[in-house]
């Protein structure tokens, strides 16, 4: 498996707060079955600057203490880009990262609103070749109360991944029902953990790719995953499974019970 958004460099934001713990996280998520990890600290989301240069560092710094303790996870540089007017010109002056290095960047919306901008931005990132992924949409409140605002970013060039621990519950009921809400109508391209720290708050990513096989089926989970493996191969992103036809699905119910 491979996990695309997890806080696990140490001391750069509110993820793993030492080297030990990234080391445990890492294991955690070896022991899992994840095998690949983007590093997707916070930036310039109001409390933690990381720009590129410094994630790379860490990154490269993580990679051979893992190497020393034999946990053969790779971890690949990124970011976790809170939304901002100076994103743009922070691009031009490499002051940001894409995932692995590929095409997709990962943007977080604030938790409250939807910037009036947003769309403008997606369309200017697609300019410069860049294609966003909105970071837990399901969080947001905006979307919670109309998702259809998330359909319209996506019909604007955006992408979406979800947060298991969304999936599981973790946010609480709302969160939770909205987040399957936007997988069953096929408003989410991604799942990944979001993972801060090795117990409070760690990876489960197979559990959630297991829930969602039991929920709306395996051909979504195997989708799931199909599509961070060709994120980092930045390639683009399978087609969806078809969604049910329910007013089909009602009409052969019917026919059945009338014979």
């Amino acid at each position: 498996m491979i996990d695309i958004h997890t806080h696990i460099l140490p001391g750069l934001d509110d993820g793993a707060d030492s080297t030990q713990d990234a080391v445990q996280m890492a294991r955690a998520a070896w022991d899992e079955g994840i095998t690949t990890i983007i590093a997707t600290p916070h930036h310039a989301n109001g409390a933690y600057m990381n720009p590129a240069d410094k994630v790379i560092t860490q990154v490269e710094l993580l990679n051979e203490r893992l190497l020393a303790e034999g946990i053969p996870i790779k971890v690949l540089p990124g970011q976790e880009i809170r939304v901002h007017n100076d994103l743009l010109d922070a691009w031009s002056r490499r002051e940001l990262l894409t995932l692995a290095s590929t095409d997709y960047m990962l943007i977080e919306l604030p938790g409250h609103s939807i910037p009036k901008s947003i769309t403008s931005l997606i369309h200017e990132l697609a300019v410069v070749g860049i294609q966003p992924i909105i970071a837990h949409p399901e969080r947001n409140i905006e979307i919670i109360n109309n998702p259809n605002i998330l359909a319209e970013l996506i019909e604007a060039g955006a992408w979406t991944q979800v947060t298991t621990h969304s999936l599981l519950g973790g946010f609480g009921a709302r969160v939770q029902k909205t987040a399957w809400s936007l997988c069953k109508k096929g408003l989410i391209h991604l799942v990944s953990s979001d993972a801060h720290h090795v117990s409070r708050r760690g990876f489960r990513l197979k559990e959630a790719y297991e829930r969602i096989s039991t929920e709306i089926g395996t051909e979504w989970a195997e989708y799931f995953e199909m599509n961070a493996s060709r994120l980092i191969d930045n390639k683009s992103f399978s087609s969806p499974p078809k969604q049910p036809n329910k007013s089909k699905i009602l009409r052969k119910i019917t026919r059945f019970f009338q014979k």
